[in-house]
């Protein structure tokens, strides 16, 4: 079964969500991977480069990691999550049916193909981890049901739903899923059942063969 990367919005943070969204998780019956948003520790950042006036290539070492923090607490929210911070960290996780939080600096920091800037965000990053293990599907986790199966990524990158790198990040055969609130009336089902819950978005991109 392909695996699937499951990016869990930093919005959710405050929120009974995600928890909900943990719980969901944790009974997956596919093997899947979460990437952390930064949440409040990435707005921590935002705040201090405006006061510090640090560069844009400092704040993006920062935001990522906002993304290592936000996982380490994830991490201690279900027995079935660990972190990991390399491919092999990953593998030797899923091979145990445990569910791998990324922890993106030690492998971000060295990737030169990764944009130093504001608009490569979690979403960005996770599309990128997707393309690197082969995921067969990426899900972002939003606090917001603003979408549909017919929601264009360029226009959702125009209303702020995700981020503006995340069309040149996402590889075409990784078929692509949003998720709002809405969606945790079923997501325990589906994850148990080995699928991606919310909206697919582009039906008409590929999608990998084990990965609906």
């Amino acid at each position: 079964m392909k695996r699937s990367v499951v990016k869990l919005g930093g919005s959710t943070a405050f929120h009974a969500e995600m928890r909900e969204w943990i719980f969901a998780l944790a009974t997956a019956g596919m093997p899947l991977v979460v990437v952390p948003g930064g949440g409040p520790f990435a707005d921590q950042v935002r705040d201090a480069q405006k006061q510090m006036k640090f560069s844009n290539q400092a704040a993006h070492f920062m935001a990522i990691l906002a993304m290592d923090q936000m996982g380490l607490a994830i991490v201690e929210m279900h027995d079935r999550l660990v972190p990991a911070r390399t491919f092999e960290e990953i593998d030797v996780a899923l091979e145990r049916r445990e569910i791998p939080i990324w922890l993106p600096s030690q492998m971000c920091f060295s990737a030169t193909e990764i944009p130093q800037s504001w608009d490569m965000t979690s979403d960005s990053l996770a599309a990128w981890l997707a393309g690197k293990i082969g995921a067969g599907a990426l899900l972002l986790v939003k606090q917001t049901n603003a979408f549909d199966e017919n929601s264009q990524i360029l226009n959702l990158v125009a209303d702020g739903v995700v981020d503006p790198l995340l069309p040149m990040m996402l590889k075409p055969a990784t078929g692509f899923f949003l998720a709002g609130p809405a969606a945790l009336v079923t997501a325990r089902h589906r994850f148990a059942a080995g699928e991606v819950p919310g909206v697919r978005i582009g039906a008409d991109r590929p999608l990998a063969r084990g990965a609906a």
